[in-house]
C-alpha cells in the first residue's frame, strides 16, 4: 500500500518518524508523502525523519497557544486548527495524492493537540480527496490520569465517525515494569510502528520478486472497509540457515519432514500473534473481517502452512472473511506474521475509557461546584461587611 502520513501532536508526530525510520531500515516504501502538524515548537523540532518543509506550526498567533502548545486542551486544539485551516489546507495541496492509495492520520488521543485538531484535520482531508482516510490513535493509560482519558473518550467517537477504520493502540497494555514514561513511550512507537509498516506496506514489492501468494493492497483496504476500531497482533522468528548440499534436493523424506514442520511453524507464529498482545486487547470472535500477511523469505512460506493458519483463523474470530498472503523479503533472516482484525466490537479498554472519563467529568463539576459556591460566598461576605445606608 501506499500511504500520505500524517502526525497530529507529539505522539502523531512522533509515530510517523517512527514508522519512517522503520521502513528505512527494512527497505519498504510505504510513507510516500509525511507530514506533522502540531501546536509546540518544541516538538514540532524532535523527529529526525521529517523534512523542515512537512512540519506545519499551528496556533503560534493564537493567544491561547502561541507556540507553546494547548496545554491538554481539546478545545483550544480544534479551536486552533479550525483557525489555521487555511495553512493546513496549503499544505495538502503539496501531497500528489494520485500516488497513494489511502491517507493515515496518527495522534495521541490523550493530548491536547492530538484529540482536538485531528478530528479537524481529518474532516478537512475527507473534504478535499475521495482516498480512504485511516486512523491510527493511541488511547492513554489509566496512570496518565483523567483529563487525558475524558480527552480520549470525546475524540474516539469522533475519529471512528469520520475515518474509513480506526486502528487502536493501548498504552495500558504495552507499558512496562520499571520504565520511565518517556523509556516507555519509545518502546511503545517502536513496536507499534514495527506492526503498521509490516502490515500496510505488503504488496509493495519488485515483480521479479512476487511470491506465490503475494498480498495486494486492494486485499488490506477491504479488510479496512468494515470501519469501526481496528486492532493488530504480531509475532516474528529469527530462521535458521538453509540446509546446504546436493544431496540435500533429492531426499524425499527429509523434505516431506521440513514441509510439515514450516507448515506447523507458520500456524504457530499466527497463533502466537493473536494470542500475545494486541495493539488493543479485544475478544478475537468479536472481529468482522480478518486478514494475514506473512513477511519473509518466500522459501520460508509454507503454502500449507498458510492455509492451515487461515483455517485455524477463521474459527478463532469466528468469520470466514479471512485473507491471507505473502509481503517476500529475500534475503531477510526474520519471518514474522502480522494479523489484523477488523472491526472488533468488544474491547474492554474502550469502554473503561468511557467510564474513567465520566467519573472525570463528574469530578469537574463537582470542583465547579464547589468553586461556585466559593465564589457566592465571597460575594455575600463582601456585601456583609458594607456599611448600612443611614
Amino acid at each position: 500500500m501506499k500511504l500520505a502520513t500524517i502526525g497530529v501532536g507529539n505522539a502523531g508526530s512522533k509515530l510517523i518518524d517512527q514508522m519512517i525510520e522503520f521502513e528505512v531500515e527494512t527497505g519498504r516504501n510505504l510513507c510516500r508523502h509525511a507530514l506533522i502538524i502540531n501546536t509546540a515548537r518544541t516538538d514540532l523540532a524532535k523527529p529526525e525523519n521529517i523534512p523542515e518543509d512537512r512540519r506545519v506550526l499551528m496556533g503560534d498567533t493564537h493567544r491561547k497557544a502561541r507556540g507553546h502548545g494547548v496545554g491538554g486542551d481539546a478545545e483550544i486544539g480544534a479551536e486552533v486548527a479550525k483557525t489555521d485551516i487555511d495553512e493546513i489546507r496549503r499544505v495538502f495541496d503539496d501531497v500528489e495524492i494520485h500516488e497513494v492509495d489511502a491517507v493515515l492520520v496518527a495522534a495521541g488521543l490523550g493530548g491536547g493537540t492530538g484529540s482536538g485538531a485531528a478530528p479537524v484535520v481529518i474532516d478537512e482531508i475527507q473534504k478535499m480527496y475521495d482516498e480512504p482516510v485511516y486512523g491510527l490513535g493511541v488511547l492513554p493509560g489509566k496512570y496518565e490520569g483523567g483529563r487525558p482519558a475524558l480527552n480520549a473518550a470525546r475524540s474516539l467517537q469522533s475519529f471512528v465517525n469520520k475515518v474509513d477504520n480506526f486502528i487502536a493502540f493501548d498504552n495500558d497494555a504495552w507499558r512496562s515494569r520499571g520504565q520511565t514514561i518517556e523509556q516507555g513511550y519509545e518502546e511503545m512507537n517502536e513496536e507499534l510502528a514495527t506492526r503498521i509498516v509490516t502490515l500496510l506496506a505488503a504488496g509493495e514489492v519488485d515483480e521479479s520478486e512476487v511470491g506465490e501468494n503475494a498480498m495486494d493492497s486492494s486485499d488490506i483496504m477491504r479488510t479496512l472497509d468494515t470501519g469501526g476500531v481496528s486492532s493488530i497482533g504480531y509475532a516474528s522468528t529469527e530462521l535458521a540457515p538453509a540446509k546446504q548440499g546436493l544431496l540435500s534436493k533429492f531426499n524425499d523424506e527429509d523434505q516431506s519432514e521440513d514441509e510439515s514442520t514450516d507448515a506447523a511453524k507458520i500456524k504457530g507464529l499466527v497463533r502466537r500473534a493473536v494470542n500475545s498482545r494486541l495493539t488493543v486487547p479485544c475478544e478475537v470472535s468479536s472481529a468482522d473481517r480478518a486478514l494475514i500477511v506473512f513477511a519473509g523469505p518466500p522459501e520460508a512460506i509454507s503454502r500449507k502452512g498458510v492455509e492451515s493458519a487461515r483455517e485455524w483463523l477463521e474459527s478463532a474470530a469466528d468469520t470466514v472473511d479471512v485473507l491471507a498472503g505473502d509481503d517476500p523479503r529475500p534475503g531477510s533472516s526474520t519471518l514474522a506474521a502480522v494479523v489484523l482484525l477488523s472491526n472488533v466490537t468488544e474491547t474492554p479498554r474502550i469502554d473503561e475509557i468511557q467510564n474513567q472519563a465520566v467519573d472525570a467529568q463528574n469530578k469537574i463539576r463537582e470542583q465547579d461546584a464547589v468553586r461556585e459556591e466559593e465564589i457566592q460566598s465571597l460575594i455575600t461576605d463582601d456585601d456583609n461587611d458594607l456599611d448600612p445606608i443611614v
